[in-house]
C-alpha cells in the first residue's frame, strides 16, 4: 500500500513538471506583440516597444504644437538622425516618412488630400495616419513615428534605420506548403511585381509563380530611355533574396506561350508547365517597328526592355548623327538624352506639325518643340521614314524620307506606338479585342472568372472619367492595377478607383498629366511658351484633365480631385481666384484607407 501511495506521489510531481515546462515553453514560443508605431497624438507618452534596443531609436522634440495648423504639412528635424513630416488633419497630428518612396520628393511641397498625401512630382499616394502606400508608382510604404503632445511640445520617436531609409516594406505572410492554392502571374512589369507583393500582404500563403520574358527581376522600365546608361542591379524593384526570403518564385527569361483557360494551365517557352487557381496576366506592349527597308539594322533602336537604352547608351559618341521618328514622349525623351551626350547632330522627322498635340495640345506641343529647337535639335514636320540605308555594314548609314530627301544618320531612334503582347491569349478562352487589349470589369476579371488583366493591355474602367473603359499605358496605373488584381483575387472585393496620372522629363522640365477624356477646349494658366503653366482640359464645361510645366503641386491636387469623386467645372477655373477649389480637397468625409 505504501508502495502504492509513493508511486502515486511521483507520477503526480512528474506530471506537475511536465505541465509547468509545458506553459514555460508557450511563454517563450509565443509571438511577441508588434512594437506599437502609431503616427496619431497623444498625450500620454507611450512606452518604448521592446524588440529592439533602445539606441535603435531616436526621441525629440521637434516643434511646438502651435507650429502645425489645421490642413497644414510640415517637414521638421528629428536631432542630427533626420526629418519627419508631420500632419495635422481632422484635428490629429501624425509622423511619417518625409520623402516620397519612389524617386524621394519632399512630401512637404506634395498635396495634402482627405487622409492621404499625394506626392507632387509622380503622384504616388501614401495614408497619413500609417504611412502605407495607396497609389503608386514605386513599392515601398512610408515609415510611420509616434507622436505624443505635451505642454505645447511635439515629440517624435522612431527608429534610426527607418529615418535613414525613410521606406517600409508592409509585413508579408508567409509561404505555407500546405496551402495548396496557386497563383500565376504574367509580366514582369510593375502590375505583376506589385501583384505578388499584395498577396504576401494580404495573407495569402499558397504557391505564387511570377514568370518574366526578360532575363531580369521587374525593374523600373521608366529609366529605359530616360536614363540609358542604368545599372540593371540598381534599377531592379526587388532582389533575388527578396522573393526568395517571401516564397515567391520568380521564372526569369521564360515566356507564356499558351494559356488554356478550361484547364486552368499556362504554357511556358521552356517546355514546362504551370497549373493555377487563379491567373493575373500583365504581359504589357512590344515597341513598333514601323514596316520599312532597313528598319532592322544595326543601330535601329526602339525603346521598352532595358537593353534597347544600354545598347544606345553604349554607341553615343561626339560625331555620332541622330534621327528619331515620331514625336511621342518616349521618341523625345531618347532625343533629349541624346542631345544631353553632345552628339554631333539630333533630327526629329514627325508626322504633324508639333510634339504631344493630341494630349496636351498644339499650343503646348509648339512650346515644347521650341524648347528642343533651343537645345540643337532639328525638327522635319509633316514627314516620315520611306526607309533606312545600310552603309554597306549592316549598320545605319542614311535614311530616305517620304518627299525623297536624304538624312546621313549613324543611328535612328524610334518612338512610333506600341502593340499588346497578348498574341498567346488566342485561343485560350479569354477574349481578345481587336486591338488585343483585354476587356474587364470594375475588379479586372476578364470574361473568365479565373482570369485577371490589368496594365497596359487592360481595356478597363477608368473611374475618374464616369468608369468609361479605355486602354491607359500609364506606369503609375498599372502598379495600381497589380493592387486591386490581387484584392480580388483573394476575394476581398475592390473596385477599381482609377486616376490615371502620367509625367515625363525633357531636360531640366517636367510635364504632368492627370485626368482622361477628349477635350474641347483648353484654359491656360501662366506662360505656356516659357513652360510655365497649368492646362485645364475642358469636354464642354467639365474638367477631364490637367497639365503643368513648374506648377507643382496643381496636377497632384487635381487628382486628389477626382480621387475623391469631385470634379470641377470651368467656372471653378475661370473666376478671379482659379486655385480656389484646392479648398475642396479636405472637406470630404475621411473614407477607409486601404
Amino acid at each position: 500500500m505504501r508502495l502504492l501511495l509513493s508511486l502515486y506521489k511521483l507520477h503526480k510531481l512528474v506530471e506537475s513538471s511536465h505541465a509547468n515546462h509545458t506553459r514555460l515553453f508557450h511563454a517563450l514560443t509565443k509571438p511577441k506583440p508588434p512594437p506599437i508605431m502609431g503616427c496619431s497624438t497623444s498625450k500620454v507618452e507611450v512606452s518604448r516597444s521592446t524588440d529592439a534596443p533602445s539606441d535603435d531609436y531616436v526621441e525629440g522634440v521637434v516643434c511646438k504644437d502651435s507650429d502645425i495648423k489645421e490642413n497644414e504639412m510640415k517637414s521638421f528635424d528629428l536631432g542630427d538622425a533626420g526629418k519627419v513630416l508631420l500632419v495635422r488633419q481632422k484635428g490629429k497630428l501624425s509622423a511619417i516618412g518625409n520623402k516620397c518612396t519612389h524617386y524621394g520628393a519632399p512630401l512637404s511641397g506634395a498635396a495634402l488630400g482627405d487622409g492621404r498625401v499625394r506626392c507632387q512630382w509622380h503622384g504616388a499616394c501614401f495614408n497619413i495616419l500609417n504611412g502605407d502606400i495607396e497609389d503608386f508608382p514605386g513599392l515601398d510604404s512610408l515609415p510611420c513615428y509616434q507622436v505624443t503632445v505635451e505642454n505645447d511640445e511635439v515629440k517624435v520617436r522612431a527608429r534610426r534605420s527607418e529615418l535613414q531609409t525613410n521606406k517600409r516594406v508592409k509585413p508579408m505572410t508567409k509561404k505555407d506548403v500546405r496551402e495548396a492554392q496557386n497563383i500565376v502571374v504574367i509580366g514582369g512589369g510593375p502590375s505583376g511585381a506589385v501583384c505578388v507583393e499584395t498577396l504576401r500582404q494580404e495573407g495569402f500563403s499558397g504557391q505564387i509563380t511570377l514568370v518574366c520574358k526578360e532575363p531580369h527581376l521587374p525593374y523600373d522600365r521608366v529609366l529605359v530611355n530616360k536614363a540609358m546608361h542604368s545599372e540593371i542591379e540598381k534599377t531592379q524593384f526587388r532582389t533575388d533574396k527578396f522573393y526568395q526570403e517571401h516564397g515567391i518564385d520568380v521564372l526569369k527569361g521564360v515566356e507564356a506561350t499558351s494559356v488554356n483557360a478550361s484547364d486552368k494551365t499556362v504554357a511556358l517557352s521552356n517546355g514546362k508547365s504551370l497549373s493555377y487557381d487563379r491567373l493575373y496576366v500583365a504581359t504589357g506592349m512590344s515597341a513598333n517597328r514601323p514596316d520599312i527597308p532597313g528598319a532592322n539594322l544595326q543601330n535601329v533602336f526602339v525603346y521598352r526592355n532595358f537593353e534597347d537604352g544600354r545598347n544606345t547608351h553604349a554607341i553615343l559618341r561626339n560625331d555620332l548623327k541622330v534621327v528619331v521618328l515620331g514625336a511621342s514622349f518616349i521618341a523625345l525623351e531618347a532625343a533629349a538624352y541624346c542631345l544631353d551626350k553632345d552628339v554631333a547632330d539630333v533630327t526629329i522627322v514627325m508626322r504633324g506639325n508639333v510634339p504631344f498635340k493630341p494630349l496636351a495640345g498644339e499650343r503646348i506641343g509648339a512650346a515644347f518643340k521650341k524648347f528642343f529647337e533651343d537645345k540643337g535639335a532639328r525638327f522635319i514636320t509633316n514627314s516620315g521614314f520611306a526607309r533606312i540605308i545600310d552603309d554597306g555594314t549592316g549598320k545605319v548609314g542614311k535614311v530616305e524620307l517620304v518627299d525623297g530627301t536624304v538624312l546621313d544618320a549613324d543611328m535612328v531612334a524610334m518612338g512610333v506606338g506600341s502593340s499588346c503582347l497578348t498574341d498567346f491569349l488566342k485561343g485560350s478562352g479569354v477574349d481578345l479585342r481587336s486591338d488585343g487589349t483585354v476587356e474587364v470589369n470594375e475588379f479586372l476579371q476578364s470574361n473568365n472568372q479565373s482570369v485577371y488583366v490589368g496594365g497596359d493591355i487592360a481595356y478597363a474602367p477608368v473611374w475618374s472619367h464616369n468608369n468609361q473603359k479605355a486602354a491607359i499605358g500609364h506606369y503609375p496605373l498599372a502598379h495600381y492595377h497589380g493592387k486591386i488584381a490581387a484584392l480580388n483575387m483573394l476575394g476581398k472585393t475592390k473596385q477599381l478607383q482609377a486616376v490615371p496620372y502620367f509625367w515625363t522629363k525633357l531636360f531640366s522640365k517636367s510635364l504632368r498629366y492627370a485626368g482622361h477624356g477628349k477635350y474641347t477646349d483648353i484654359i491656360y494658366i501662366g506662360n505656356v511658351e516659357q513652360l510655365k503653366f497649368v492646362a485645364f482640359y475642358l469636354d464642354g464645361d467639365e474638367v477631364v484633365a490637367a497639365s503643368s510645366v513648374a506648377w507643382d503641386p496643381v496636377v497632384s491636387q487635381f487628382a486628389e480631385i477626382l480621387a475623391q469623386g469631385q470634379k470641377l467645372y470651368r467656372k471653378d477655373v475661370e473666376n478671379d481666384d482659379k486655385f480656389q477649389w484646392t479648398k475642396k480637397l479636405h472637406h470630404s468625409e475621411q473614407t477607409d484607407c486601404d
